[in-house]
């Protein structure tokens, strides 16, 4: 039995992968803005087809929430291991809060991703079904607590509110910048623990 050959040099270069395809069009969004950046554009730069783009992201608009997406994965994953004596806002906010921990080399990528998301109209206005599975982890893991469905009243309040802290939190970060994102998100979110009442 012969033994399979060795990989050369030769042939179709290496596959380019989702997340350098991410980097790129996050380079060129940066340096010439999200409407003036193609997606031919990107994939030149990438050194792939247009249809390899398409394999990754279905529109250059998706590039921008392929992180997000990712973390509400994360998000799932974590509150189906809390514990069951935790209570359920803290095991909330600590969550969130640790879902949000970014490496200090990935700050500037994290700044020109939500500056494009809340500055490009576009972009804005397709957010919605990104946010809707954010706070429909949240209100999920909210029902399961409170033995009601996912879609019942409070579950729904839960996730919509728990949403509205994170993205203030952003925001406040995001126009400050004076300490780390994951500061003002523990803050925001222990008010919203407490009911908002002062400490």
């Amino acid at each position: 039995m012969s033994t399979p050959k060795q990989p050369g040099h030769r042939g179709r270069p290496p596959r380019t992968t989702r997340r350098q395809l991410e980097v790129i069009a996050m380079k060129l969004f940066a340096e010439h803005g999200f409407d003036d950046v193609t997606v031919e554009r990107i994939a030149a730069e990438a050194g792939v087809s247009e249809r390899t783009f398409f394999r990754y992201f279905p529109s250059k608009a998706e590039v921008l929430w392929h992180q997000f997406d990712n973390e509400v994965d994360d998000l799932r994953a974590a509150f189906a291991a809390v514990p069951g004596d935790e209570p359920m806002m803290a095991a909330v906010r600590r969550i969130v809060v640790a879902a949000n921990r970014y490496r200090p080399e990935d700050i500037p990528e994290l700044r020109t991703r939500m500056r494009l998301v809340s500055g490009v109209p576009a972009l804005s206005a397709g957010a919605g079904a990104h946010y809707d599975a954010w706070e429909h982890a949240v209100g999920e893991f909210a029902a399961s607590r409170l033995g009601a469905g996912a879609g019942d009243l409070i579950p729904l309040a839960i996730g919509r509110t728990t949403l509205a802290a994170a993205r203030a939190a952003f925001d406040a970060w995001l126009e400050r910048g004076d300490t780390d994102l994951t500061v003002y998100l523990d803050r925001a979110l222990r008010a919203l623990e407490r009911g908002f009442a002062p400490e």
